[in-house]
């Protein structure tokens, strides 16, 4: 049984939740997010507060349920306070730049890396620091990691990508025999 799922979601007084047809729908200050929710799961609005429950005793049940709850929370805070990731990129000549909706890098590589923002993200780079905000959680840790994954920091001298506050685990450089 999901501790969870049990537990009712709070929708602050700035929020408007409203679930009809299998489909929360989420607005707040900062936007509007949907989310259609499996067969498996039923949800309903009382007062302030959202209870997500189980609908019949299907095996796949228990395993929504506290997923599915833990989404609308995630809605309810992308839509009041956002979500926001920063990277970091390390490395001498490595550079990067915003041209529009597109992030313009030079990563070491032959040419330059050009990156389509994608609708509802923003993005921020001051420095050597990179920010990815928006309202929709998956987005931006996706964006984020897709962002990412172009230059990870290696573990030699810790050139790439890698977010703030993320330990490299740094290895020490390959060592040559002493011919004798």
């Amino acid at each position: 049984m999901s501790r969870i799922g049990k537990k009712p979601i709070k929708v602050p007084e700035n929020v408007k939740a409203e679930i009809e047809n299998g489909k929360i729908t989420i607005t707040g200050t900062k936007g509007l997010l949907e989310f259609m929710y499996r067969p498996e799961i039923s949800a309903e609005l009382s007062g302030d507060e959202i209870i997500v429950k189980k609908a019949g005793n299907s095996k796949k049940a228990p395993a929504f349920w506290g997923t599915t709850a833990r989404i609308i929370e995630g809605m309810i805070e992308g839509v009041t306070e956002g979500f926001e990731k920063q990277l970091e990129l390390n490395g001498v000549g490595f550079r990067m730049a915003l041209q529009g909706k597109k992030i313009d890098m030079a990563l070491g590589f032959s040419h330059p890396v050009k990156v389509n923002i994608p609708e509802g993200i923003e993005v921020k780079i001051e420095g050597n620091i990179l920010t990815v905000s928006g309202i929709n959680k998956q987005k931006v840790g996706q964006f984020a990691a897709e962002i990412r994954s172009l230059k990870p920091a290696e573990p030699y001298k810790g050139k790439g990508f890698k977010y703030v506050g993320e330990a490299i685990i740094r290895k020490e450089k390959k060592k040559t025999a002493v011919a004798e």
